[in-house]
């Protein structure tokens, strides 16, 4: 039997509010605000721009290419570029498994703080609320021994809400839910920073965050951290663009949504930005010290230092009510992205239909979130696997991706030539070399500087036994299983021609309606055969 047909976005302005949404997390709102007042204020924002335009857009569009070029979620797509490729592909899919199975807590938790901003429930300590009375937490790491049922319960919620998004599909449940969530997040966000602006000491917040210290632009560590900050808030290296774009219409301006996109994505964090350093610096005053004694980021930021900061403002409920509402907004959206590309994965893999797709695949992810992370031990178990997964999984894929395609099978000028084929806006050398030289040495050099602190001390003073299975266990079981999966058997043969035969028809229909097949011939799509391409430089 024959794969179902591939859905498709509605419209270019769904797969950019998708995109964007993918983009739009957690780490915009509590990330980047502290790695910018960490290295140069003001004076980061320009390395930041050029990581955007060497490391980010570049790999944007070739991640929107390789999608959109075979129309198929990583495992297939690199399949087709090369058999031993596909190891990447499945990597990927492992890598969004784990991600999102702590994703979901952290929203969870956001749901609940949206309710205990109603009368401050978190007391005068908000540390002590946060890891004693509502997440329970066990002194030290380790195996977990009772649930929580103030997070079980919202996470079950959360998980209700993706899987009925995901379940209505592309068109019908993903896009319309960005087109939602969106506009929604950035007017809660819009208003948010406007009452931050307002508050007592919001300057002298603004002051830390912007006062620009160029010496720090000779420093070398400054620039791996704007690229860092860069790729990581991108959604690059999950397969999720790669996914996405595999939903766009022939005919697709790649190299301009990339360019909304990534620049949609950057405004949203400098917003962030000020809003988290105008509250910050609204706090820093309220207790007469300065910023660098309050400034924070992550977990402790969210829940933590901005509780500490409702308690002490005017109209602290309100204030309360719109960040955590963004946190669920911000992480709904790029949940859905991390999520779908296990689905399609797995329907590209199988030729299952959507429902069932959703409710197998994406309910096992819900499942092992629900298990493993409600528990006493769940803050440390999501916070070794999220260190170790970005690090190891995430940004590894990403330099093994670059070296693959651009240095192993040479295949960059081909996905330059086909982003050309079907975008308003050309790429030119720049692209080739940002892709196959600049963005490889950062993110190489990222992961030799990364391994140094690892091996100079134990994150977060953590137990190595702990660490061990809990962070790089993680992150070699994601290695593992994409290895595991690229070497089962893929669908029978009469499926294969079924799913051929089934895209030359298409195709044939294409040349008769219209301009897309001179675009497809020439891009060399070929999205109904699985030989691959490696060998065709």
């Amino acid at each position: 039997m024959s794969s179902p047909s591939r859905e498709q976005w509605g419209s270019r302005a769904g797969f950019l509010f998708a995109a964007i949404g993918s983009a739009i997390g957690l780490g915009n709102i509590w990330r980047f605000p502290a790695v910018a007042y960490e290295n140069g204020g003001g004076a980061f924002l320009l390395p930041y721009l050029v990581a955007l335009l060497t490391a980010g857009i570049p790999l944007l569009v070739l991640e929107y290419s390789i999608g959109h070029k075979y129309r198929k979620s990583p495992p297939a797509a690199f399949r087709k570029l090369s058999r031993p490729a596909e190891v990447i592909g499945w990597w990927q899919v492992a890598i969004c498994f784990v991600v999102a199975a702590y994703y979901a807590v952290i929203i969870a938790w956001a749901v609940r703080y949206i309710g205990y901003s109603f009368g401050e429930q978190w007391g005068s300590d908000a540390n002590a609320f946060f890891f004693g009375d509502f997440l329970q937490a066990a002194e030290t790491p380790g195996v977990m021994s009772s649930y929580v049922d103030g997070v079980l319960w919202p996470l079950i919620a959360v998980w209700a809400v993706v899987l009925v998004i995901l379940a209505l599909g592309i068109r019908n449940g993903i896009e319309k839910a960005n087109k939602f969530f969106i506009p929604l997040l950035v007017l809660f966000f819009v208003v948010l920073v406007g009452r931050a602006l307002t508050l007592d000491g919001a300057g002298e917040g603004l002051d830390s965050l912007f006062r620009p210290d160029w010496s720090a632009l000779g420093d070398g560590s400054v620039w791996v951290a704007a690229y860092g900050q860069i790729f990581f808030s991108l959604s690059i290296g999950f397969g999720i663009m790669i996914t996405y774009a595999s939903y766009l219409r022939r005919r697709s301006d790649l190299t301009g949504s990339a360019m909304v996109a990534g620049f949609a994505n950057s405004a949203f964090e400098i917003l962030a930005g000020i809003g988290v350093f105008a509250t910050l610096g609204f706090m820093a005053a309220a207790q007469g010290v300065g910023v660098d004694e309050v400034a924070s980021s992550g977990i402790g930021l969210a829940f933590v230092a901005f509780p500490t900061v409702i308690s002490q403002m005017p109209m602290g409920a309100l204030f309360g009510v719109l960040f955590f509402a963004s946190l669920v907004l911000a992480g709904l959206t790029s949940l859905i992205s991390i999520v779908e590309v296990v689905i399609a994965a797995v329907q590209d893999r199988t030729g299952m239909r959507r429902v069932p797709a959703v409710l197998g695949v994406g309910g096992a992810v819900a499942l092992v979130s629900i298990l493993v992370f409600p528990t006493d031990s769940g803050i440390y178990l999501l916070d070794a696997a999220d260190h170790f997964i970005n690090q190891y999984g995430i940004a590894l894929a990403a330099l093994v991706v670059l070296v693959v395609v651009g240095w192993l099978l040479r295949r960059l000028p081909a996905f330059q030539k086909h982003a050309n084929d079907v975008s308003s806006m050309r790429v030119g050398r720049w692209w080739l070399i940002c892709l196959g030289i600049v963005t490889p040495l950062v993110l190489g050099w990222m992961m030799v500087d990364s391994l140094r602190a690892e091996f100079a001390e134990n994150y977060e003073g953590y137990p190595t036994e702990f660490l061990l299975w809990a962070g790089w266990g993680v992150a070699a079981a994601a290695l593992l299983v994409g290895v595991v999966l690229s070497l089962v058997p893929w669908r029978s043969a009469d499926s294969e021609a079924a799913e051929k035969a089934g895209s030359e028809a298409s195709t044939e229909v294409g040349a008769k309606t219209g301009p897309d097949s001179a675009v497809e011939a020439g891009a060399g799509t070929g999205s109904g055969s699985d030989a691959p391409e490696g060998g065709k430089n």
